[in-house]
């Protein structure tokens, strides 16, 4: 069997929005199938996720574009809504 791991590493502008990145996408980590595990963590400005699959490379990508999807949407979300809190002041 297989194993398939890798690391991503995503520099971002604060320590403040590594945890808000973290926290806007780590309830989408848990619970993960057998065979399949996911850990996302921040380490200063860098949001890190960690991923090993014991599954095929299909569902190891799958993973991986998931991930960074939800990384996309986050920090988009986040963008709309600091855009709109300097549109209200």
């Amino acid at each position: 069997m297989s194993i398939f791991k890798a690391k991503i590493v995503i520099p971002v502008k604060s320590a403040r929005y590594a945890k808000i990145l973290v926290d806007s996408i780590s309830p989408d980590n848990t619970p993960t199938p057998k065979g399949l595990k996911v850990k996302t963590w921040c380490k200063g400005k860098n949001v890190l996720t960690y991923i090993e699959c014991r599954k095929s490379f299909e569902t190891f990508l799958s993973t991986l574009d998931d991930i960074l999807a939800s990384f996309q949407l986050a920090e988009k979300t986040l963008r709309g809504v600091v855009g709109c809190r300097k549109m209200l002041s």
